[in-house]
């Protein structure tokens, strides 16, 4: 019994030597690990020529004792600064999650303004405003408040919103848009300029109302695929808008007598119009070549017909005297794609008219019954595009009446057009010609089969200005391109023409040799489909070191 009190007393009350000895042995061997175990860093910085190369270390043996350091620290700090109970807010960063955070991942908070709000604007240039910038407002204070910069929302396109397609809009949905819109318009865009709604079949004239009203800077509006703008929309832009000079409303649907009350008070201020061919808005060409007859007290309605007073009464007061850009177009299934266009009324309604595109329209020529007292063709012209996917209409008389009083004319698109011959367009007034695209895109029962000759003349009409010139599909004979091909060759300035597209031509590599070897800026060359070139040549070539490996097989 003593002994065995003795021993757990020697047990418990005093302590072995051989137990302290193992003890020490173990504590030395702690402080030594703890002296070798430095903390190092968890990256390694490289000096290049003109920069320095941060460069991540995620092999090191001690990432994960920093880590797991590093997060015991995260919690009792998280314990006591900020209270699990309260809530962070979603527009801001909390305090201590900022003082927790790391350095390297609060760069987007420590950014200058001026320059978050450049990399804004490059995202802004090519992706749009919405909804980036909507989505950027709510990252932190800093990017909410770059964000808000009036520069970042001078150009704003919305499609459909809050609603899935095929849906139709609840009253309450219709409520959150309009709501939307009027934060936007009084927050945001104070500096807007050009404005767009694509898709939009409810809320139309609410948003153009809004917009009109506070933003005093528009200039260009756009309706694309939207349902219901209807007078009272046009109404507002005549009240409120009076910097607007584009009107986009191409496959919109509209009350067509309310956008033609807004032509007859405020059309004097647009200098841009589009819209899409229909039996409906046919009207608005009228209306514009027509004008307002003297005495008369609404703007021409009549589908296409012209007053019966002399002409000399038909234009008291214009619609667009200050119209710069004119285009009508439709879809490439539409059926019905006829238009009476009176060319003589247009020149004398739209005198500075720049651009005027007829796309897939088959225009059918108006004549009236006294030309004399018309002007002189449209003198500032620099683009006519008259391109159809089907039959055309236009013949070298109706191109002559359109361009001849045009000198200055620099594109001229007339794909489709299979009546246009060689000696009118050689006969043409305009001699600084840069873009000519004649193509044949479509094949047709109607269309004649013959060999066409005289491309050696256009060719020596433009051969110092054209740029890109398309012959797709025209019918020359083998020696009749052979000869164009000379005539460019020899042009004063070997890099002027950098695009030809010859696909479906009887071009030969006789022809092609003497072009190839002197055009040094020629990048775009077509020859697809092309029967009198060797296997392998017939092909699609982009770029200059494609063609002068060309050159090389050629010779």
């Amino acid at each position: 019994m003593a002994s065995t009190e003795g021993a757990v007393e020697d047990t418990f009350g005093r302590e072995n030597p051989r137990s302290q000895r193992a003890k020490k042995q173990t504590a030395n061997k702690k402080k030594k690990a703890r002296a070798n175990r430095t903390a190092q860093p968890s990256y390694t910085v490289h000096q290049g020529e003109d920069m320095l190369l941060v460069i991540s270390s995620s092999t090191s043996q001690y990432d994960g004792s920093l880590a797991r350091f590093k997060k015991k620290r995260g919690r009792k700090k998280k314990i006591v600064i900020a209270p699990a109970k309260k809530r962070k807010s979603k527009a801001s960063v909390d305090t201590a999650d900022v003082e927790e955070m790391p350095a390297d991942r609060r760069w987007g908070e420590s950014l200058p303004e001026e320059v978050l709000v450049n990399i804004f604007k490059m995202v802004v240039t090519q992706d749009g405003a919405v909804p980036f910038l909507c989505r950027a407002a709510r990252v932190c204070r800093l990017w909410h408040a770059a964000a808000a910069t009036p520069a970042l929302w001078r150009k704003v396109a919305v499609g459909r919103c809050w609603i899935a397609p095929g849906k139709s809009q609840q009253p309450k949905v219709r409520r959150q848009i309009q709501d939307t819109v009027d934060w936007l318009a009084q927050n945001r865009f104070s500096q807007l300029r050009e404005f767009s709604l694509h898709h939009w079949t409810a809320n139309v004239d609410h948003a153009m109302d809004v917009v009109s009203q506070f933003c005093p800077h528009l200039s260009a509006l756009t309706l694309s695929f939207c349902t219901g703008p209807k007078e009272a929309g046009f109404q507002s832009l005549g009240r409120h808008g009076r910097s607007l000079r584009s009107l986009n409303l191409q496959h919109t649907e509209f009350q067509l007598e309310g956008f033609l009350a807004y032509l007859d008070g405020h059309g004097a201020q647009i200098q841009q119009i589009w819209f899409t061919h229909s039996w409906k808005n046919d009207r608005i060409l009228a209306g514009i070549s027509v004008r307002k007859a003297s005495g008369s007290a609404s703007p021409i309605t009549r589908k296409t017909e012209l007053p019966s007073l002399p002409p000399r009464f038909w234009f008291q007061r214009g619609l667009c005297p200050h119209l710069e850009l004119l285009e009508v177009n439709t879809r490439l299934d539409s059926k019905d794609n006829e238009l009476a266009v009176c060319v003589q009324a247009l020149q004398m309604a739209c005198p500075k008219l720049k651009t005027f595109r007829l796309l897939n329209v088959r225009p059918v020529h108006k004549t009236v019954r006294s030309a004399a007292e018309f002007p002189a063709g449209f003198p500032l012209l620099e683009e006519l595009c008259i391109a159809t996917a089907s039959y055309s209409y236009v013949t070298d008389r109706y191109l002559r009446d359109i361009l001849f009083g045009s000198p200055g004319l620099r594109v001229l698109d007339l794909r489709g057009c299979s009546h246009i011959t060689s000696a009118g367009l050689a006969a043409l007034p305009c001699l600084e010609l840069e873009c000519l695209f004649w193509g044949q895109y479509f094949s047709s029962p109607v269309v004649s089969s013959s060999l066409k000759k005289g491309l050696h003349a256009v060719a020596q009409k433009w051969k110092d200005t054209l740029r890109e010139l398309d012959l797709a599909n025209q019918l020359f004979s083998e020696e009749d391109l052979e000869l164009a091909m000379l005539q460019l060759a020899r042009a004063n300035n070997p890099n002027t023409l950098h695009s030809l597209n010859l696909s479906g031509t009887r071009i030969t590599a006789a022809a092609l040799r003497p072009l190839i070897g002197q055009t040094t800026a020629l990048d775009y060359l077509n020859l697809s489909s092309c029967r009198s070139l060797p296997r392998g040549l017939k092909r699609l070539y982009r770029g200059q070191e494609a063609i002068r490996q060309l050159l090389d097989t050629l010779e």
